[in-house]
Order: C-alpha cells, then sequence, then structure tokens
C-alpha cells in the first residue's frame, strides 16, 4: 500500500478535510496519484447540500465498481456529507465501497492502512496540518452546526458545534505560516459563533487577535458567518487587526421576511440591512458577499423580488444564488411541499445571477486605476493570479517568480469575475 487518490466536492470545509486526511496518510508513508485507476486507496469526499453536487457524487463513485474489481485489495472509501450516522441504505447501494466516513472521521481508514502496513496510526500521525501547503490554507475551528435551518442537512451530517481549542489553532498557524503559508482562512459552518462552547469568554474576535501575532503570516480570511453572531466585538477586530482581510461573507438567504421565518433564519430583513450598514460604517473599503436561495417551498414571486430588491440596494461584490433543491431528512422535507416549478427557480437564479454580473460590471469598472495589493497564488495561462484583501481576484504579467509575494499592481481592465492590471513598481512589496 503506496498512494492514495482524494476526489472532493463541496465546501472548503470539505477541502479542508481531505487536505488533513491527505496529510495524515502522507505520514503514513503514502503519496497521492492523481488518478483513482493508479492508487492503492480511493477516497471520494462527498457533499449532499444540492441535488446536483450529490448526483456528481453518485456518478463517480459508481465509477470505482470497475475499479475494485480489478483489484479487490484496492481500498474504497465514501467520505463526508453523503455518510450520516446510518450507512446500511450505502452499503446496499454500493457493495464494492470498504468504508463509509462521516465527515472529520478520519479514524476507520486510518485503522484499515495502519493495519495493512503493520502500524500504529496514533503514534506516526502528528499534526494534520498539511506538509506541502499552497500559499493560501483552510484552517477549520469549529465543526458541526446547532442553528438547524429547515433547508439545510449540515446540522444531521457534520454533528453539533463543537469549537478546537484557541492555543490549538494557533499553533497549526504557525507551523503554516514556517511552510510558506502566507493566508490562512478559518473556517466553519457558523464561523463567527466559535467559542460559544468553550469556557470562558473566547471567540472569534480573540482567535483573529491571536493569530494576527503570528510571524510571516501576511493575511487571514474567515467564512462562514452567520448573521446572529456578527457581534460589534467581531466587526471591530475586522476593522483594526492589520492582517485581518476587510472581506465578509454574510449569507441574507432571502429578501423576504416570510420566507426567512420558514427557513428558520432568526432574523428579519431589516435586522440584515442594518448590520449591513453596521459593517459597512465601521470597516474601511469593506467587501461583502452572500448566499442566496430562490425557489424556496411557497416562495411567490412577490417574495422573490424582495430578495432582487435587497441585492439592487445592498450590491454584494459576491452572490452565491442556488435554486432550491429538496434535502432527504431536512424539516423543509418532511413538513414543506416544493411547489415551485423548476423552470421558475431557474428563472429566478438566472435573474439574479445578470442583476449580480451587471453591478460587479460598474462596481469592478470603477478600479480601474486604482493600486490594489495582491497576495500571488499561482500562474495560469501565463498570467500571475491572486486576491486583494477584498477578495477581488486580480490577473497580470512579470516574468519573475512572484509566487507568495505581496505585489502592488495597478489595475488596467475589469470585468465581473476579475480584473487585469501591471505591477506599479519593479519590484515587488514584500510585507514586513
Amino acid at each position: 500500500m503506496e498512494t492514495f487518490h482524494l476526489w472532493t466536492i463541496g465546501c472548503q470545509m470539505n477541502k479542508a478535510d481531505s487536505e488533513r486526511l491527505g496529510s495524515a496518510l502522507e505520514q503514513l508513508g503514502l503519496h497521492q496519484v492523481d488518478r483513482a485507476a493508479d492508487a492503492d486507496v480511493v477516497v471520494l469526499n462527498s457533499c449532499v447540500v444540492r441535488q446536483n453536487a450529490e448526483d456528481k457524487v453518485v456518478v463517480n463513485l459508481s465509477n470505482m465498481a470497475p475499479l475494485k474489481r480489478q483489484r479487490e485489495d484496492r481500498v474504497v472509501a465514501l467520505m463526508g456529507c453523503m455518510v450520516g450516522p446510518k450507512s446500511d441504505e450505502l452499503a446496499r447501494r454500493f457493495p464494492f465501497v470498504d468504508l463509509f466516513m462521516r465527515p472529520q472521521d478520519y479514524g476507520p481508514l486510518l485503522d484499515l492502512v495502519g493495519e495493512r502496513l503493520g502500524l500504529d496510526w496514533e503514534g506516526c500521525v502528528g499534526s494534520l496540518a498539511p506538509s506541502q501547503p499552497d500559499v493560501t490554507c483552510y484552517i477549520p475551528i469549529i465543526h458541526g452546526c446547532d442553528l438547524m435551518c429547515t433547508f439545510c442537512i449540515i446540522p444531521y451530517r457534520r454533528g453539533r458545534q463543537v469549537s478546537r481549542p484557541l492555543d490549538e489553532i494557533v499553533r497549526e498557524a504557525e507551523l503554516l505560516a514556517a511552510r510558506g503559508v502566507k493566508e490562512v482562512t478559518v473556517l466553519g459552518q457558523t464561523v463567527d459563533a466559535y467559542g460559544y462552547d468553550l469556557e470562558g469568554k473566547t471567540d472569534l474576535a480573540e482567535l483573529l487577535t491571536e493569530l494576527n501575532e503570528v510571524p510571516d503570516l501576511n493575511r487571514i480570511r474567515f467564512l462562514t458567518s452567520h448573521p446572529s453572531f456578527m457581534s460589534e466585538r467581531l466587526i471591530e477586530a475586522v476593522a483594526k487587526l492589520p492582517k485581518v482581510c476587510e472581506h465578509v461573507n454574510l449569507p441574507i438567504q432571502s429578501g423576504d421576511d416570510e420566507v426567512l421565518a420558514r427557513m428558520r433564519r432568526p432574523y428579519t430583513r431589516s435586522d440584515y440591512v442594518e448590520l449591513v450598514g453596521r459593517i459597512r460604517d465601521t470597516v474601511h473599503g469593506v467587501s461583502l458577499s452572500t448566499d442566496l436561495i430562490v425557489g424556496f417551498p411557497g416562495e411567490t414571486e412577490e417574495q422573490f423580488q424582495h430578495s432582487v430588491d435587497l441585492i439592487s440596494e445592498l450590491r454584494f461584490d459576491k452572490v452565491h444564488c442556488a435554486a432550491y433543491s429538496t434535502r432527504p431528512g431536512t424539516i423543509a422535507a418532511r413538513t414543506m411541499e416544493d411547489d415551485v416549478p423548476h423552470e421558475a427557480k431557474l428563472h429566478r437564479r438566472e435573474e439574479i445571477d445578470r442583476l449580480q454580473e451587471n453591478i460587479l460590471s460598474e462596481t469592478n469598472s470603477a478600479m480601474i486605476g486604482q493600486d490594489v495589493e495582491v497576495l500571488v497564488e499561482d500562474s495560469r495561462k501565463g498570467k500571475w493570479r491572486g486576491r486583494t484583501r477584498s477578495d477581488k481576484l486580480v490577473f497580470f504579467q512579470d516574468s519573475r517568480d512572484l509566487r507568495g509575494e505581496l505585489v502592488t499592481v495597478g489595475i488596467t481592465s475589469a470585468g465581473p469575475w476579475s480584473l487585469q492590471g501591471e505591477p506599479t513598481v519593479g519590484r515587488p512589496n514584500l510585507a514586513g
């Protein structure tokens, strides 16, 4: 047993879970390969938040059956949100799968690999931080969710909220910075609820303050936030801490109060608008992104229009819009009829996407001529690619190796999804 292959779909938490499992397998002596057919261990990390994501998992998982027949000793594992507390039905549908693992539940696979290699994996595996990380890296800080929104399957798959100890997270950030990471994003399904389950007064603002002191770390981000936990203390931390980027992801889900109530979102439209105003008043130059669901059960055209009006009013920097799909096991699936026609859902999502494209075309065009600080992540098609502190994607050309550097770039052209520019000086603007 020498090789492993990881396939991942879904949110940043899933990506972080895969990175951490990969780190554990590497510490056991395995190395990662690009093709499942070349691997001794194949892990599919699944997402079922939307139907199209679940469909992709099923197709890819079904493709593993012939690989298992070719080699009976090949290990095939399904991990992530497709796996609930009971896996009997999954085992019936996919009898060729050796292991079914809930999110962050790496133990069963590590037990099996350790047994085949004759190793005590608990004595071999240390920190799960990636050994060869990219310029940017995720750090999960709180697992699970306690809020039970009616549309969401996550609490049933990832469980109740559990925060990691603050000092453990700081040590991981220090280790990643020592390995060359310049930016970390701390993650949670409800990241701004971090610390509410810990003793004392630990919260996300305190964690950001500690991370701000980590040497060689240039930037800090956090997601996904919930309006109910976006405290004044946290807003002030974003405004004052120099390494914390001026970007806040704040899902609204609907612009209509009745729909929000059916979703069990514990705020109103006016609450949300007031919160956005406070964030913008406090954090200079802040950018805001949001999540929106269209076609939720019972959503009328008038109620949808309230969401359109909200997007027009607040002019977000990014809107993740999804058409509602029933998730078996959720409160909505058990108690509500999915009564909005599929065509209406698609039409509503397309209208939001068009509106947001127009907004971004205007706001990004206003950046032409400005100088922005870009953290260079990698190169694509002959150009360096990176992001501003406000999470704008920027491309520029330069003959030097600038990966991992902070570069001042003058914006020369703009589209709705990215910016183009040129370095303003002859050398990168290295952060101290």
